[in-house]
């Protein structure tokens, strides 16, 4: 049984700080922005929808309570079955489509809404004060390393320079400044707009055109503090003794944004989809939740996309375009290498550190982006993918509808 993608739509990422677009707007307002947008869209009467599963991070304070079930009867949505909200950090909004998918393949539902949200000018990362991050007794005996020094010890063993980690983040920002005025991403953008129908934001706030070396060049490395007194350098260093030592080069330029958003995608069977009338834009053909080991945490994704290749039994030179989640530029760099992927099949529009990573919604962010690229381009098969703290990964291979 196929499943379909009939539509896919986000908002604008907004900088995720008191002063950016959106923070004013509650995460329950950007969801139903796009809960109203996808009933304009498609037309559906949304009492054929079996469920809506929302991914979300730090689910605390205005993303508390259940925000899939709360945001869509907030929206008047009326589906058949329950709201589920889900976390599996910053793959949440692919786990969210793969648990949809394998109800319908299982034939347990016909009609999926599915995507996610993440306000983190509101609700802040780590927020939940949970256990992995704030409890010694979890965190060490994983062990739990911060994003941020594993991209330094990924990007040291590799041998990236900062120059190369600088240069990426340049040409991930200019490549997003490009997309943004062609318009590239207009299929999938919902505009943000207050209680007057006044628009907050139109395009993506955190996209810095005309970025290169030169312009990082004053930003200072973030995480090497953390990484002495922590004790984290030395775990990975006698972990891993081929790396004498780590070199860190990540700051607020090579590093993804944290930002404001959110996503919704609408998944269906072949046949509700036929029923339904609507044209089918993708077809999801496999996906993987495969991690890596916890030491190297933002490694998983790398693993999730060989394990969804397998599974799909193809290799990645059947891929016509690739969305990785730029968890910091050393993690997106280590991706393409050991999966031999050309520059110009690989984030072709940019990626988080550019527009920014609203956690819980990159999953189907970066569906809805893939999906319009395969249909601009006409080009059949793309894979995405993230990486998430303590070694998570999540990949799923999409195929253009017909």
């Amino acid at each position: 049984m196929s499943v379909c993608v009939l539509e896919a739509i986000r908002v604008p990422r907004g900088k995720g700080r008191e002063s950016g677009a959106l923070h004013s707007v509650k995460p329950v307002d950007l969801l139903k922005t796009l809960f109203d947008e996808m009933q304009t869209r498609t037309a559906i009467d949304t009492k054929v929808v079996d469920e809506v599963v929302l991914g979300c991070v730090t689910q605390v304070g205005d993303q508390g309570a259940n925000i899939a079930q709360a945001a869509s009867l907030y929206a008047g949505w009326d589906p058949k079955g329950s709201g589920t909200t889900v976390s599996s950090y910053c793959t949440s909004g692919i786990t969210a489509c793969a648990i949809a998918a394998a109800k319908i393949t299982a034939g347990q539902g016909d009609v999926f809404a599915v995507g996610g949200v993440e306000s983190m000018s509101r609700v802040p990362m780590m927020s939940d004060k949970g256990a992995l991050f704030v409890d010694p007794a979890v965190s060490g005996k994983l062990p739990f390393i911060p994003n941020g020094i594993v991209a330094d010890f990924v990007a040291s063993r590799e041998g990236f320079t900062r120059e190369q980690l600088d240069q990426y983040a340049a040409d991930s920002h200019n490549k997003a400044a490009f997309a943004t005025e062609q318009g590239y991403f207009s299929r999938s953008l919902v505009p943000v707009k207050d209680a007057e129908g006044n628009v907050l934001l139109a395009q993506d706030e955190s996209i810095r055109g005309n970025s290169s070396i030169e312009t990082m060049a004053g930003l200072n490395p973030m995480f090497a503090g953390m990484g002495a007194k922590g004790g984290f350098d030395e775990l990975l260093c006698r972990e891993y003794p081929q790396v004498k030592e780590i070199i860190h080069d990540h700051h607020a330029g090579n590093s993804p944004g944290m930002v404001d958003g959110a996503s919704l995608a609408l998944l269906a069977s072949s046949e509700s989809a036929e029923k339904l009338g609507l044209p089918v834009r993708a077809k999801l053909i496999a996906f993987s939740s495969k991690r890596g080991p916890v030491i190297e945490g933002l490694t998983g994704g790398l693993y999730a996309a060989q394990d969804v290749l397998e599974r799909a039994g193809m290799n990645a030179a059947d891929i016509d375009l690739w969305e990785f989640n730029e968890g910091f530029a050393g993690i997106a760099m280590n991706f393409q290498r050991q999966l031999n992927i050309p520059n110009d099949r690989f984030n072709v529009n940019g990626s988080g550190i550019a527009m920014g990573h609203a956690m819980g919604a990159t999953g189907v962010n970066i569906l809805g982006m893939m999906t319009d690229e395969l249909e601009r381009r006409d080009l059949r098969t793309g894979l995405i993918a993230i990486s998430g703290a303590a070694g998570i990964g999540g990949a799923m291979i999409v195929q253009r509808g017909s």
